[in-house]
């Protein structure tokens, strides 16, 4: 017998040799049926497979986990590329991996996929659904499987197994005439999929690189019920009305342009939203006892040498070189911040110091990752350093959730928890991975907050806790980390006086809370789909004067209303008043103000609010009150 330790905590004994669907069957005939996947001892495995000694047992269904659903989608890519192949047996097979919303599969074929072609691949996949083959696992070694590969011609795969390391088990799945090269995991028949949709195609190149073919990329989607097809599709759509790149050229709030691929040019309109935001930071920071520094973009080798950057990170960085020596320019602000604190000794007295930077920092990312201002080759971090002693760990790390929790807050956002732990490329002693890592679960356990653990997916240089907020379509978007750091103050040789006059180490958290200020913008002009809450609306209201002879009145109005940092564009072109608001709308501005006779001889404005529409007449001392009050409260 062997006992497994459950989800729950609760122990199972059962005989070994049992598989993880026989262990399912006897839980629930309903887990048996819902079942995707496991976690056996943390590691992700097929239903198939044989439990034969003591361990930890979490079974994965479709709607309990990212596990479960990355079983169920990629079995669904693997139906996508048996289709392809009996359409077009001359397909070449490249890579088909489950992603976080849905699976792609890359295809090497002669000519790009069309909509029709994609109608019949879709249908062709349910046939295969409707066939319900068993889908088995099977291994064999290098040159067997090698030579499978070559004998179904295909190239890609050989490629994939040539590079990999010698010794390492070569898996395969096989679902009726179709087999592919995969470590899994997979569901037990292809009739346990219910629901498919292909979303749409596009080039790519086989491993990413722009020197390799470009192939041919399906993504799609699949589900337990045909309504959740449905519902995703409507999703999308509504996704698509957000678009941050649409409605960052429809707002005038920023600009790509081939000169700067991946080097975002912020517009007028985007520079007030983006001075908002960052105005914002400074005085919540400046409430949370932080310090603003500035430090510089470029740094010579030396120095990133001396982070771990250089080691770690070099191919990610730009370089250049001044009077013959080597500089980089910084991929992260941590080593500046390094120096500022090391530029004057410092007493426990002192500590923490907590110091924050609004750093622009330069990253290459390959020109087929570049996306909007979600994926940038230059963007400002809101980064911060708190250097504190030991025993302040756990108070600054709780003063940073709560800080998370106050800025989120504001924009309406709820977020999750993941625990990221060592990697396998990290500096470091194995004591103070663990101190860090214990440090990091401590406070979350303290604070009752719930998180995911993420193994093996910490920085270089420490453990970190990483904040994913949910936006009105429940998409998830990873922003805010604290980043646990015991290798830097080492590396840089930081020290302070102790109360025993003797110099000590001080630990060291990096922080930041939108993480990007451009991605940020990114997330939130999708969230209110470009129609900002008053205090962060680039314009907040505008004047509507209803003929020429009343334009003076608008611009008086809008003296008075600048006067008291209010932002007020004035529509003085001669065109009927109903266009004018039209127009308003779409720029989809939170108030605007129709002046006519009435309005004038009255000393009111008629009020449009862009979210209940027309509020009628209202004195002007009543109207700015009500703005400013929005503004400087922060109303959603």
């Amino acid at each position: 017998m062997i006992k497994l330790t459950l989800k729950d905590g609760s122990i199972k004994e059962v005989e070994s040799g049992k598989s993880v669907m026989e262990i399912a069957k006897e839980i629930s005939e309903g887990l048996a049926r819902q079942a995707t996947c496991a976690s056996v001892d943390g590691k992700v495995v097929d239903l198939r497979y044989v439990l034969d000694k003591d361990c930890t047992l979490e079974i994965h269904t479709f709607e309990s986990s990212l596990e479960g659903k990355k079983a169920y989608w990629h079995t669904t890519s693997h139906i996508m590329a048996q289709a392809i192949k009996r359409i077009n047996p001359k397909a070449k097979l490249a890579i088909g991996p489950a992603i976080d919303e849905g699976f792609y599969y890359d295809f090497d074929v002669e000519k790009n996929f069309t909509d029709e072609d994609k109608e019949k691949i879709e249908q062709e996949m349910k046939k295969i659904i409707k066939e319900d083959l068993p889908i088995e696992r099977f291994t064999l070694p290098r040159k067997e499987a090698i030579q499978l590969m070559k004998e179904k011609d295909e190239p890609y795969k050989v490629e994939l197994i040539e590079d990999l390391p010698e010794g390492e088990e070569i898996s395969f799945y096989k679902q009726g005439e179709f087999t592919d090269l995969c470590a899994g995991p997979h569901l037990m028949s292809t009739g346990k999929v219910k629901a498919v949709k292909i979303l749409s195609s596009s080039g790519a190149y086989w491993r990413g690189d722009e020197h390799n073919k470009m192939l041919q990329r399906i993504y799609a989607i699949s589900f337990p019920k045909a309504s959740q097809v449905e519902e995703y599709v409507n999703l999308l759509e509504e996704a698509k009305k957000r678009d941050h790149k649409k409605l960052g050229k429809e707002l005038e709030l920023f600009m790509l342009a081939p000169e700067g691929p991946g080097f975002p040019f912020f517009l007028p309109k985007g520079m007030v939203l983006r001075n908002v935001l960052e105005d914002y930071w400074r005085k919540i920071h400046r409430e949370h006892g932080y310090v603003e520094i500035k430090t510089p973009m470029i740094l010579n080798e030396e120095l990133w040498h001396r982070s771990g950057h250089w080691d770690h990170y070099k191919e990610n960085m730009y370089t250049t070189k001044i009077d013959d020596t080597d500089y980089g320019i910084k991929p992260m602000n941590c080593p500046g911040g390094m120096i500022v604190y090391k530029s004057k000794m410092h007493s426990y007295r002192e500590l923490p110091i907590r110091a924050g930077e609004l750093g622009l920092v330069h990253r290459h990312e390959k020109s087929g990752e570049l996306n909007g201002l979600f994926r940038v080759r230059c963007f400002t971090q809101d980064d911060a350093h708190i250097f504190c002693l030991p025993e302040q760990i756990e108070d600054e790390i709780k003063g940073v959730i709560s800080l998370v929790d106050e800025v989120y807050s504001k924009f309406g956002f709820k977020y999750t928890i993941e625990l990221s732990t060592r990697p396998e490329d990290s500096m470091g002693s194995d004591e103070l991975w663990e101190m860090a890592e214990g440090a990091l679960a401590k406070v979350l356990k303290d604070l009752g907050k719930d998180y995911e653990l993420n193994e093996g997916d910490g920085a270089f240089y420490g453990p970190k806790i990483d904040f994913h907020i949910k936006d009105c379509l429940g998409r998830d978007w990873q922003c805010g980390t604290i980043q646990l750091d015991f290798q830097m103050p080492e590396r840089f040789d930081l020290t302070y006086i102790g109360e025993d006059g003797e110099k000590h180490r001080p630990v060291m958290l990096h922080r930041v809370i939108f993480g990007s200020i451009e991605r940020f913008i990114g997330i939130i002009t999708e969230h209110f789909a470009g129609a900002f809450p008053t205090w962060l609306a680039p314009v907040q209201i505008e004047l509507l004067p209803i003929s020429e002879k009343h334009i003076d009145d608008a611009k008086k109005l809008q003296k008075e209303f600048e006067k008291e940092g209010l932002r007020v564009e004035l529509d003085d072109r001669n065109e009927k008043i109903g266009y004018k608001i039209r127009e308003a709308q779409l720029k989809k501005v939170p108030y605007m103000l129709v002046i006519g006779d009435k309005e004038i001889e009255t000393n009111t404005v008629g009020v449009r609010s862009r979210k209940d529409g027309d509020i009628g007449a209202m004195g002007i001392e009543e109207f700015k009150q009500k703005v400013k009050e929005e503004a400087q409260n922060f109303v959603r």
